[in-house]
């Protein structure tokens, strides 16, 4: 077998950081440590019963075992379109402008096959989900990094491109709230990205996989909801998040009915749409009580306010979010992100992300992430607090 079996691609997507820390935690798993992980991006809680119940009676007729097809069910996608009148008064028409997905990382991966030719430059957040910098890079295209700095509230500054750079711009990504640094966008920003796409005829994706989990009372906004975003973008949004649907991968996609049109014809050539009875259960889930949102929102948020008060109880202060399922905090040592995080899960046995693995801009953080229930939150803290105080 030839020893460059691996294509040359797949070398620029560096995530060296994330194979290490995940080496790391077998390594001291298999030493016997007991670890909490914080790591993870994915709900730990299970979807409401009656959702369960949906997608098990799906499962046992065996009518739904055939190819649902790239568009997926009308019934879907008249549901999504539903919901996001609903949610955000927002039209959609779901013949055009709705498009299920295998989770909603499925369309961020193939977005950028779908709109980007090789050298097509990509304006990506930085730091930002690790798929945005990944999909562009399978795709051939050029990545130009929009800086997230705390001082900007963690939004890109627009006015910081350069006018060259945006004529050259096919497409833009943005996420709020943001993984990795909970901040959350104003319309007024959208109504802003919105003008610049505009003016340099730029695609706008934004994802919002975690548009339903905000605390205290916040409500994030649309991308959609700006003046004239559906001439200029897309949105994608996450069953998955939202209703603890991890596992049987559904998303969404919802915009620009050329855009839209764009992913679909590419995935019509890799896949044959989501299994009928996920998206049995998915159409149930938007359409029915949305209490059990309100127990996950309940429940991060009580996750949050252990970890952020018991942290600054020994002096490690960080923002308490708005929304999403992490919190973003500076590293309280003289270490950089991976140091911390590497000596944080051997000595206090707490996993978290380093913040440089989300990009150059993250150094000097780390992502936690609330996925565990309260009382392994609580355990980190106490684990926290003394490791911290080892420190002094």
């Amino acid at each position: 077998m030839k020893t460059d079996l691996k294509a040359k691609r797949l070398s620029s997507l560096g995530a060296s950081v994330f194979t290490e820390l995940d080496e790391l935690r077998k390594e001291l798993e298999r030493t016997g440590k007991k670890l909490i992980n914080l790591s993870i991006g994915s709900p730990d809680r299970a979807p409401d019963e009656a959702i369960r119940k949906v997608l098990a009676e799906g499962v046992l007729d065996g009518k739904n075992y055939g190819y649902t097809l790239t568009r997926g069910t009308a019934f879907f996608r008249q549901e999504c379109a539903r919901w996001y009148k609903q949610r955000f008064d927002v039209d959609l028409d779901p013949e055009q402008e709705v498009l299920p997905l295998m989770g909603s990382q499925d369309g961020l991966a193939h977005i950028f096959l779908a709109l980007c030719d090789p050298g097509d430059v990509g304006l990506i957040p930085d730091p930002g989900y690790p798929i945005y910098t990944a999909g562009l890079i399978l795709a051939g295209g050029e990545k130009v990094a929009m800086p997230l700095k705390e001082e900007n509230g963690f939004l890109p500054d627009l006015t910081t491109i350069s006018p060259q750079v945006a004529e050259k711009a096919k497409i833009m990504f943005l996420n709020y709230p943001n993984n990795p640094t909970a901040a959350v966008a104003p319309l007024s920003f959208f109504e802003e990205v919105v003008d610049f796409a505009r003016k340099y005829n730029i695609v706008v994706c934004h994802d919002a996989a975690y548009s339903e989990l905000a605390f205290d009372g916040y409500r994030p906004v649309s991308f959609l909801q700006a003046p004239g975003a559906k001439e200029v973008g897309i949105e994608f949004h996450s069953v998955s998040k939202t209703y603890n649907l991890a596992g049987v991968r559904l998303g969404f996609a919802v915009g620009n009915k050329d855009v839209i049109g764009a992913l679909a014809e590419l995935k019509s050539n890799i896949d044959y749409g989501v299994f009928g009875p996920v998206l049995q259960a998915g159409a149930y889930a938007l359409n029915a009580s949305q209490e059990n949102v309100e127990m996950n929102r309940q429940a991060y948020q009580e996750r949050r306010d252990i970890w952020v008060k018991g942290c600054a109880e020994v002096g490690w202060h960080m923002p308490s979010p708005k929304g999403s399922m992490f919190v973003w905090a500076p590293v309280p040592t003289e270490q950089d992100s991976r140091s911390f995080a590497f000596t944080l899960a051997r000595e206090a046995g707490i996993v978290v992300v380093p913040g440089v693995a989300f990009g150059e801009y993250g150094e000097g953080y780390v992502r936690i992430g609330m996925v565990q229930d309260k009382e392994l939150i609580a355990e980190a803290v106490k684990r926290v607090q003394e490791f911290l105080k080892g420190k002094d």
